[in-house]
């Protein structure tokens, strides 16, 4: 038997603490570099997409019964009678929702209903109403195939990962990772928290020109009517 206080193997303990604080550091230094790697990728101007695509996120826990839930299937059947691709979290309530607004508007399949999940374990599996999924394993992955993959943000009414997903959209915006995307937020929840946010932030820890980026709105249909403005802006500048 070795000694592990010397950095020695033992029987618990096949490989020394020393030779598994190495590899860990390998590991680590690989992950780093592949991080680079990706970031490089990405930043890799795409081509346009052939149609304008919208990312609504929303509420996993919203029932078909819901009111909102019926806001939400209208909003992305309005969005895909534009000639839009909608684009969800691929779950239940809210974002199943978005997925079937956009299926039952696209009868003749010209645009896409989108699902990018996450494995978490415990949820759901991906809703019926969703034509193409891409399947992560992580979220910081899945936040950033939505930013790739986006033309406009939609956020409903949700829990934590909503405002996650909001939050993070926000800050992007915020340090010009990304550039003139709509990013609206429906409903009295969004209201409350950027006007708490704006109160207690400003002036010391924000500046007031940050809280111009997310736009708030009563209902889908401001959002919708934001909405066309913007895609009809993205159509005029098609090549």
């Amino acid at each position: 038997m070795k000694n592990e206080a010397n950095g020695q193997s033992s029987p618990c303990f096949p490989v020394s603490l020393t030779e598994q604080t190495m590899s860990y550091d390998i590991v680590q230094e690989a992950v780093f570099s592949l991080w680079q790697v990706v970031n490089g990728l990405s930043s890799i101007q795409p081509p346009r997409r052939d149609r304008y695509r919208v990312t609504i996120f929303g509420s996993a826990r919203i029932t078909r019964d819901s009111p909102l839930y019926q806001d939400v299937r209208r909003l992305a059947s309005e969005l895909t009678t534009l000639g839009c691709d909608i684009v969800t979290g691929g779950g239940p309530g809210l974002m199943e929702a978005a997925n079937e607004g956009s299926v039952l508007a696209d009868p003749l399949d010209r645009t896409k209903s989108i699902g990018i999940r996450v494995d978490l374990g415990f949820e759901q599996e991906v809703n019926p109403f969703v034509e193409e999924v891409f399947q992560h394993q992580t979220f910081f992955s899945r936040l950033h195939h939505f930013v790739l993959v986006s033309d406009a943000f939609v956020v409903m009414p949700g829990g934590i990962g909503t405002t996650l997903e909001a939050l993070m959209i926000w800050q992007l915006l915020q340090v010009r990772s990304i550039h003139n995307m709509p990013f609206i937020l429906v409903g009295d929840m969004w209201t409350e928290l950027v006007q708490w946010a704006e109160q207690t932030m400003v002036p010391q820890m924000a500046d007031a020109v940050d809280f111009e980026i997310p736009v708030c709105v009563g209902s889908v249909d401001e959002a919708i009517a934001r909405l066309k403005i913007s895609h009809q802006a993205w159509t005029e500048c098609s090549p």
